[in-house]
């Protein structure tokens, strides 16, 4: 099972928690995106480590990854000149596949042509590929939607990726304007699986056991499942698709060993209370759900405004 890439969740705090509270159950995680600028080549180019090209790296960084869960590097953007410089400097660092997202649905990302904005248009996605290919040192993956706003995208674009060598192809069957609303158009993604030629891996609305057994049963072909928000809600959801059966004490406690690990490290790791709760609540909104209470009692942490009192609550419901 891979890890879906959530900006702001599933970064390498998270990464190395989880690894920590459940080592080997995820064999890789996909990293949210790191996001193509115009100058980004003249700042790799320079050679040094430059305070800002760390931070710009922080969540790939190897030294900072030791110990979390293996990871694939996901890029943004549609600028050959920089996906390449980008791409080349995290093979120097170790990383011997980066992938590219064509599925982001944000608006303000999809206006300029990037993430799922690009698929409606396989001449640009042509493009990018033949000015990166050629001069990529990692192998590249690519992460997409059945399209922006019609899923004939997707049909228009399989014959492009088929024409390069790619490692893999992840498919999120929803559309860009969908967002994360509505349900995954498996009707598309059945007829489109048997005309890549890649690895396909599948992502979306995996929230447990049962969906993917579902999805490996019905889709033989589909090479791995990636799976992101599921993760949240039910933590050992990774160890009980691989037949780790765990008795409802056992869950309970590793959920709730999981969720407290998390809250610790965010408390100690943010620069300011403020910080913590923000993150504290961003996190929280899903992973409530893994434990036996409602809705209207989980509502309470993202009500309160002080840290110490949303730390007597989390304590509260997993005490």
């Amino acid at each position: 099972m891979i890890l879906a890439p959530m900006q702001g969740l599933t970064e390498l705090l998270f990464r190395r928690v989880y690894e920590e509270c459940f080592p080997g159950a995820i064999r890789l995680a996909m990293t949210p995106f790191l996001s193509l600028t115009h100058n980004l080549h003249n700042l790799l180019a320079d050679g040094t480590q430059s305070s800002t090209l760390k931070h710009f790296m922080r969540d790939v960084l190897p030294e900072a990854n030791r110990g979390s869960i293996p990871i694939t590097p996901q890029i943004l953007g549609k600028e050959p000149e920089e996906f390449v410089a980008l791409g080349n400097r995290l093979y120097d660092m170790g990383y011997s596949e980066v992938n590219w997202n064509i599925g982001c649905p944000m608006r303000n990302i999809t206006g300029k042509h990037r993430g799922s904005g690009i698929l409606p248009y396989p001449d640009e996605v042509k493009a990018v590929l033949d000015g990166v290919i050629p001069k990529l040192k990692p192998r590249l993956s690519v992460k997409m939607r059945i399209g922006l706003r019609q899923k004939e995208d997707i049909f228009a674009l399989v014959p492009v990726l088929n024409d390069y060598p790619l490692a893999s192809v992840t498919i999120h069957p929803r559309l860009g304007r969908q967002q994360y609303t509505g349900v995954p158009d498996m009707e598309t993604f059945a007829q489109v699986l048997p005309m890549i030629i890649h690895p396909v891996i599948y992502n979306g609305d995996i929230t447990n056991v049962g969906d993917v057994q579902r999805i490996k049963k019905t889709y033989p072909k589909v090479a791995d499942i990636m799976v992101g928000r599921g993760i949240l809600y039910r933590p050992t959801l990774p160890l009980e698709a691989e037949g780790h059966v765990l008795n409802e004490d056992e869950w309970l406690t590793a959920t709730k060993h999981f969720i407290m690990r998390l809250y610790e490290e965010t408390k100690a790791t943010a620069p300011t209370a403020e910080s913590a709760i923000r993150k504290t609540k961003e996190y929280w909104c899903m992973l409530w759900r893994g434990l036996p209470i409602s809705e209207a009692e989980a509502r309470k942490v993202l009500r309160e405004q002080e840290l110490t009192a949303v730390d007597k609550l989390i304590h509260s419901f997993i005490q």
